[in-house]
């Protein structure tokens, strides 16, 4: 058995018993952003690969805590010490610890870097996809004016124009993806219409009225 054997056969399926906006689709982007990044700054792919495998492995225990469970579980994993040194093994760990978009400092390494900033996927139907569907796990009997408010202040909060998202690396694609959202955010015509089209995807039984 090799390491992209075990990954992708026992760590990435695990993400297909979690959420929508953390699925075996978001995890999958999130190692091919954190490739191409590797590549562009010249560090070791393998550690960003096994990084980006386990940055979301910890959801189950805890969403608010989940960067220190999945640093915790990757430090366990007994298994990938036939592929990895105790050394990178720190450095990868610690990468997960400062990939949260609310980390009050900033990632202790480049690693942390790439997994941070891959795992900002900005495309803009992204976010707004992400935080209905998050709205409406926590908050199932709510109705649409409330999910929409919700929203729009979620969205400000986070990445407007004075929101606390920081990008470590400034990719290009995150950049890119970032000047379209908060274009959306700036317009409620725009807003309006990208949030009705996403709600009655997520909500085909329910209308504006019943919410």
């Amino acid at each position: 058995m090799d390491l992209e054997f075990y990954i992708e056969n026992c760590i990435i399926p695990q993400y297909a018993a979690f959420d929508d906006a953390h699925n075996i689709e978001h995890v999958t982007r999130v190692i091919d952003v954190s490739l191409q990044l590797a590549e562009e700054y010249g560090v070791n792919p393998i550690m960003c690969y096994v990084i980006a495998a386990y940055h979301d492995i910890g959801l189950p225990q805890g969403r608010e805590t989940h960067h220190l469970t999945s640093a915790q579980i990757l430090r366990d994993d007994k298994i990938l010490r036939n592929w990895c040194s105790e050394t990178n093994i720190n450095i990868m760990a610690e990468a997960i610890e400062d990939h949260r978009a609310s980390a009050e400092n900033p990632p202790r390494s480049i690693y942390g870097a790439i997994v941070a900033e891959a795992d900002r996927d900005l495309r803009p139907e992204v976010p707004l996809r992400r935080t209905i569907q998050y709205g409406l796990s926590k908050f199932p009997n709510e109705n649409y004016e409330f999910h929409k408010q919700r929203t729009i202040e979620h969205l400000n909060e986070k990445y407007g124009r004075n929101g606390y998202l920081k990008l470590p690396l400034n990719s290009r694609i995150n950049l890119e993806g970032l000047e379209q959202l908060r274009q959306i955010i700036e317009s409620p015509d725009l807003f309006n219409q990208k949030f009705n089209e996403i709600w009655t995807q997520l909500t085909p039984k329910k209308n504006k009225s019943e919410g």
